[in-house]
């Protein structure tokens, strides 16, 4: 019956070490994750490219209006290759409505949609404001 207890309690502590390696393997993971998306975001903001606008011909074919430095150039990308088609004159380019404001933050997103459901559902509760975060 001893050995029976002492099989169980072994089998138990292994599975439990197991999991904690499993759970600090997915730890590790996501804060390596987050570090390096948030590196390669402020590698991205003092970068004097920017892709403006991309339209899709076929299947891996794009044309995509690119800023580079002050000038703005149409250029086809194919599998292979990348072709400038011309430069286009800054007067020239169009914004739609709501482009030049970034990406919105999600928590803004989220509390509007939440305010128009209420507002149609007839609820009134109070929808905390997003704080601004600053990241250094």
């Amino acid at each position: 019956m001893t050995i029976f207890l002492t099989g169980i309690g072994n089998s138990f502590l292994k599975l439990l070490a197991a999991l904690v390696i499993f759970v600090g393997v997915l730890l590790f993971t996501a804060v390596v994750t987050r570090w390096m998306a948030n590196y390669q975001k402020g590698m991205l903001v003092n970068s004097n490219i920017e892709i403006v606008e991309t339209s899709r011909l076929a299947n891996n074919k794009f044309i995509q209006i690119v800023r580079i430095g002050g000038k703005y150039m149409a250029i086809a990308v194919c599998k292979d290759t990348v072709t400038v088609l011309c430069e286009i004159p800054e007067e020239e380019l169009k914004t739609a409505p709501g482009m030049g404001k970034g990406v919105p933050d999600f928590k803004s997103m989220l509390n509007k949609f939440i305010k128009k459901e209420q507002e149609q559902s007839g609820i009134s509760e109070h929808v905390e404001e997003p704080r601004e975060e600053v990241n250094e």
